[in-house]
């Protein structure tokens, strides 16, 4: 098996010290996408950055690059702090970014542009990164004449030419179909381990965790936002991985689990849970037509399936599939076992019933697993008018999120909430409503949160 000539061990390239980053006014009302985060890149790596859609993975590649500074907290480049573009190190994007009007050779040559050449050096650097990178032959073609995976290789033609020390990509494979994302990372992988490009480090934001397993030497997972670091995984498989091999596979399971139990310490994830601090619940958002087909498709395979194999079949991203299957968690309906989503009783139940019965054993379990509609529910039996203003609950929201994600939890008990004919909303008032007595003059007909 091919591997890396050693580098220096664990030297550091980039370090970020105790990032944070709002966008908008620091503080109640700004937005915070990164909290506290302590990131190595080292010399000879490559480093994976995986997370929810939201966890401030681009952010912080932006922060690397120096495209974006840290609301707080330090960022060094070989141990003296950045200011500005980090010159070493280059993007390849996730959506090509070319200039239509430019060649593929003049594309790539626009990376030189802030090098002080001579435009035939710049040429002759140009058509060496295009050759080696296997588009020989088509220097003279406009983006709009070739197909996606070349384009995407115009792109990392035109970050390796800068020779760049660190190597950033943002989900560069997401866009391409599955052959061409597979022949391109292959022959990334290539030039890498063969030591044919001079980058010392590759950084990569993906949510695909087969994706990351394959290619990166560690892994780091992001919580949702605002991101935090909730995990940091070495991979020791060597180059190239079977990604068939029980190793892989197990690693592929643990990640998988890590992602779909964010309540549960990285250390007991996959050991029976003992006492856990209690928290603030927090519900995936996922729509019941979601949670149903998930619940009914488990069930047509004997309500066990590998997670890892389901999502890739159902070609889902993980930031799409895991609230899914993390809602139909939460709700009692499966439970989460080695990297298996096994239905329960409850589930079964579910899955062979009509709607009418499926509305009844959705609200016996929404009822015995969700803090906050349990909240609601018990609140409008109390109430002689059978409603309670949404902002009541929105302000208890915000006491443990973020104002968007309060507004997001709510708006998923809701919908919640709805299906299992507990109490309905009404856009007008602003109110949530009784099921069976609505509020006298709440306002004619009502609609319910989408």
């Amino acid at each position: 098996m091919a591997e890396r000539t050693p580098r220096r061990e664990r030297e550091v390239l980039m370090e970020l010290k105790g990032v944070d980053r709002y966008f908008g006014a620091q503080g109640k009302y700004g937005l915070k996408v990164v909290e506290n985060v302590d990131l190595k890149l080292y010399r000879g790596e490559i480093l994976a950055l995986l997370g929810p859609s939201g966890s401030g993975k681009t952010t912080l590649l932006r922060i690397m690059t120096g495209l974006l500074a840290p609301t707080n907290g330090q960022v060094l480049y070989r141990g003296k702090p950045l200011t500005g573009i980090n010159s070493y190190a280059s993007i390849v994007f996730q959506n090509y970014a070319l200039f239509p009007w430019l060649t593929v050779l003049e594309n790539v040559e626009m990376g030189l542009m802030a090098k002080d050449l001579s435009p035939v050096a710049r040429r002759d650097k140009a058509l060496k990164a295009v050759d080696l990178i296997g588009l020989d032959g088509f220097e003279e073609a406009y983006p709009r004449e070739i197909s996606g995976g070349m384009k995407q290789r115009v792109g990392f033609a035109r970050a390796l030419v800068v020779e760049p020390e660190i190597l950033c990509m943002d989900e560069p494979f997401a866009t391409l179909d599955v052959l061409s994302a597979e022949n391109l990372k292959s022959e990334l992988l290539d030039l890498w381990l063969e030591n044919k490009i001079p980058t010392q480090s590759i950084f990569m934001v993906t949510h695909n965790i087969q994706e990351a397993v394959a290619l990166s030497d560690r892994l780091v997972i992001l919580t949702k936002s605002p991101g935090r670091i909730r995990a940091r995984i070495e991979i020791t498989l060597p180059h190239y991985r079977d990604e068939r091999s029980p190793e892989f596979i197990s690693l592929m399971d643990r990640i998988y689990q890590i992602m779909t139990k964010p309540e549960v310490p990285v250390e007991e994830v996959g050991v029976p849970a003992a006492r856990r601090e209690r928290r603030f619940q927090v519900l995936p958002h996922a729509r019941i037509g979601a949670i149903a087909g998930l619940i009914e498709l488990v069930m047509d395979r004997g309500g066990r399936e590998d997670l890892h194999e389901l999502g890739s079949e159902l070609m889902l991203d993980v930031e799409d599939f895991l609230p899914i299957v993390e809602a139909s968690q939460l709700l009692g309906l499966a439970r989460i076992e080695a990297g298996d989503i096994e239905l329960t009783e409850p589930g079964r139940r579910f899955a062979r019933e009509g709607i009418l019965e499926r509305k009844e054993i959705f609200r016996e379990q929404v009822l015995k697993t969700v803090q906050l509609i349990q909240q609601i529910h018990g609140m409008l039996n109390t109430k002689s008018s059978r409603s309670v203003p949404a902002e009541f609950f929105l302000n208890i929201l915000e006491k443990h999120f973020q104002k968007d994600e309060a507004d997001e939890q709510l708006e998923t008990a809701i919908d919640w909430g709805r299906y299992a004919e507990l109490f309905i909303y009404d856009e007008d008032s602003n109110q949530l409503l009784h099921e069976e007595e609505p509020a006298e003059g709440a306002g004619g007909d009502t609609e319910t949160a989408s």
